[in-house]
């Protein structure tokens, strides 16, 4: 009976030490610091168009119609990419071809089937129907501002800021620059003080690029292309963007003429049976380019901007 209790008293002597010691050593960690992933911070507060949003900090499941160029850009692929109907941003397909497609409109049953953590619009008008309210029932909203976005720089760090991806961004800006001031060098060794000109052809329809628009930022800013004196009078782009007529095409007067648009279009047939077309210089001297992938000539984003300067380059230096 006596070495029964004894065992006992040893027994219960020795749980109440485990017990002091685990109640020491939890008090110990508690004073330290937390590392690793409870270092980092479950949630973010940041301001975006409507005001302040907090968002996840290390968000795993994003939808951000048409921004899909700056998520890629910094090694994120999206849980549903843009789409109008079966048309997808053709350019970064070799990232995104096995992501599911969501319409350009993210319709709500669509958006909730995709289970995001986060939604990203690229601005105020991109939420359409005045739905913002329900999409924040969803998941964590953030709508870039307007002039946020129509800057792909200001647009790709940004990103970066509520991804927590901000080293990502500053590398890949960097990187941008290299390349770009090694093409500038090539370009202007080959055509100087000649001028180009971007038109886009969809249907039987032909759009000129403004200086500021899309692709033609990379032409004249970055690559520091000189500009036909006709571009350069129309100032910044507009929101809307009218057709170009046949009768205007010899006043643009642009040495090197970028046709951009998918094989098939109306607007190849209509152009290489016109007289005036046939008569501008560029397609007199053969120094007009077809492009036949528009989706990145008509973004504003890093891998659609450098494509756009590879094109150049090559199209330029034959």
């Amino acid at each position: 009976m006596l070495l029964k209790r004894t065992y006992l008293s040893i027994t219960l002597l020795f749980m109440v030490l485990f017990t002091a010691a685990c109640g020491n050593t939890q008090n110990a960690d508690s004073g330290k610091e937390p590392t690793g992933k409870n270092a980092e911070k479950s949630e973010i507060t940041i301001e975006d168009a409507m005001g302040e949003v907090v968002i996840p900090a290390n968000p795993e499941r994003i939808i951000a119609p048409y921004l899909e160029d700056s998520l890629v850009a910094l090694g994120v692929k999206p849980a549903a990419q843009w789409s109008i109907g079966d048309t997808v941003l053709d350019y970064l397909q070799a990232d995104l071809s096995e992501v599911p497609k969501i319409g350009w409109d993210m319709p709500l049953e669509q958006a909730i089937n995709n289970d995001p953590d986060l939604i990203i619009f690229s601005s105020p008008s991109a939420v359409q129907n005045g739905q913002y309210e329900e999409y924040k029932k969803i998941a964590p909203t953030y709508v870039y501002k307007d002039e946020v976005y129509a800057d792909w720089r200001a647009q790709l760090t940004q990103m970066g800021e509520i991804l927590n991806k901000q080293k990502e961004a500053e590398v890949a800006l960097a990187e941008y620059d290299e390349t770009v001031l090694d093409a500038k060098t090539k370009v202007q060794e080959a055509i100087g003080d000649e001028t180009a000109a971007i038109m886009w052809v969809m249907g039987e329809q032909i759009y000129l690029l403004e200086n500021n628009r899309f692709s033609a930022k990379v032409l004249y800013g970055d690559l520091g292309i000189k500009q036909p004196a006709f571009i350069e009078n129309l100032g910044p782009s507009g929101a809307a963007w009218d057709p170009l007529s046949l009768e205007k095409l010899p006043e643009i007067k642009a040495d090197h003429i970028f046709l951009v648009g998918k094989k098939g279009e109306a607007a190849f047939d209509i152009l290489a049976k016109s007289s005036i077309w046939n008569g501008l210089d560029a397609v007199k001297n053969g120094q007009v380019y077809e492009m036949n992938d528009p989706s990145f000539w008509t973004i504003n984003g890093l891998i659609a901007s450098e494509m756009a300067v590879q094109e150049v380059v090559n199209a330029l230096t034959k």
